[in-house]
């Protein structure tokens, strides 16, 4: 593979990175199941918190239950990231854990009441939330040097949400919202379906000594990453676990909450398309300095301007950044901090501490601040908490350790 001596990669070279990454792996295997597991959250997601507050749920315990959905990804990736960084069989653990999280799903279609509700979401969800970063990591396998490609597989995930977000939504103007779990039941089927497609793949083997995990934690930029990745998604709290309500309270209707949902994926996959660009081009750590900053900004405009559809509009473009940009940003800088046999369980510290405890965290403080304290102040915190972000990681994640992809 020839190497490009400028800035940016001409068009001929990127077609010809794109037929030999299709060429070279198990491209739309790998693809399927990130749209089947999107999918499901682009159900989930969005109008769950709008079934809990249908059966009766108050906006504290909906808070809750939200966390719980987040907490799960603090355990789980990590007990089978364990598990799988010693064995060195993903596969297994993924199809095992796609397939119980469907099973223990269908008690939710006779529990009843508070604790019986989180009982099954805890369930569920600690196998669910096990699977995405044992898979991220067979990707990650596959893709080997080329991990700036990533984007071009992740992106079918992001598809799998917008034609759910905006299915589902448009049919709970015609339906009632108890039909939500059926949806549900059927895309985790089709997640453990998609799994069983996807082959083993035994990476190189790494010669080179490694020390414990510890060892890598023990590295202020890697401390840096993990408490900034915590803390972009504990300001996303507020908008998983109440956007939707918070739209429906200002006039919106099902199918235009969907749309707005939708919205923000389609400007993810489009800045998932060209992310492997930008990388090239920009550091890492820029990426996520500038990511950071819109983030404070979207949650200002939202907190702000519920009522101005244009503002929400732009608010929802900034997904681009506040999600697409960042997390592929972050995700190439796990990549390159836990290395070899740690690879597993970076991810699952990845996903554990950001998505997992970070969510936890802004669920439930979003939960407990929306009733007292209101929409506008909860929002406002979300915004102090990405800015709080921004200047971890600015004076945290060292510019001479970032990653910066290059075209193999």
């Amino acid at each position: 593979m020839h190497r490009w001596s400028g800035r940016r990669t001409p068009p001929q070279l990127a077609t010809a990175d794109t037929i030999n990454l299709l060429q070279t792996i198990p491209y739309w295997r790998l693809s399927s199941f990130y749209l089947f597991y999107f999918a499901a959250l682009g159900t989930l997601v969005p109008y769950w918190g709008l079934f809990l507050q249908s059966r009766g749920f108050t906006p504290a315990e909906i808070g809750e239950l939200m966390a719980l959905l987040m907490a799960t990804k603090f355990i789980a990736p990590n007990i089978w990231g364990w598990i799988a960084d010693h064995t060195g069989r993903r596969m297994p653990i993924i199809r095992s854990a796609s397939l119980l999280s469907a099973l223990i799903f269908c008690s939710v279609f006779w529990v009843d009441g508070f604790w019986q509700f989180a009982l099954a979401m805890t369930l569920f969800s600690f196998f669910w939330n096990a699977s995405l970063p044992q898979f991220e990591a067979v990707t990650f396998s596959y893709l080997g040097s080329a991990v700036h490609q990533y984007s071009r597989i992740r992106l079918w995930g992001s598809i799998g949400f917008i034609i759910t977000v905006v299915g589902v939504g448009a049919l709970l103007d015609y339906y009632p919202i108890s039909n939500l779990p059926v949806v549900i039941l059927l895309l985790y089927f089709a997640i453990w379906l998609s799994s069983l497609l996807v082959p083993e793949h035994q990476g190189k083997p790494h010669h080179e000594a490694q020390g414990s995990i510890l060892s890598v934690l023990k590295k202020w930029p890697v401390q840096a990453l993990l408490i900034v990745c915590f803390l972009m998604q504990a300001s996303h709290g507020v908008y998983y676990s109440f956007y939707s309500i918070y739209l429906e309270q200002n006039g919106y209707s099902s199918t235009l909450i969907g749309q707005l949902w939708a919205l923000g994926v389609v400007a993810e996959v489009a800045i998932f398309i060209v992310m492997h660009r930008l990388l090239q081009r920009f550091s890492a750590r820029q990426v996520l300095i500038v990511s950071l900053l819109l983030a404070a900004f979207r949650w200002l405009v939202i907190g702000l301007y519920p009522q101005q559809l244009s503002f929400m509009l732009f608010a929802q473009l900034l997904h681009a950044a506040t999600f697409g940009t960042f997390h592929a940003a972050a995700i190439h800088l796990i990549h390159k901090y836990f290395t070899g046999r740690h690879q597993g369980r970076g991810q699952a510290l990845y996903a554990s501490v950001s998505f997992g405890a970070g969510g936890a965290v802004g669920s439930l403080m979003s939960g407990y601040l929306w009733s007292d304290a209101g929409a506008n102040v909860t929002f406002f915190l979300s915004a102090s908490i990405a800015l709080l972000a921004l200047f971890i990681a600015m004076v945290g994640i060292d510019a001479d350790r970032e990653v910066n992809a290059e075209v193999p």
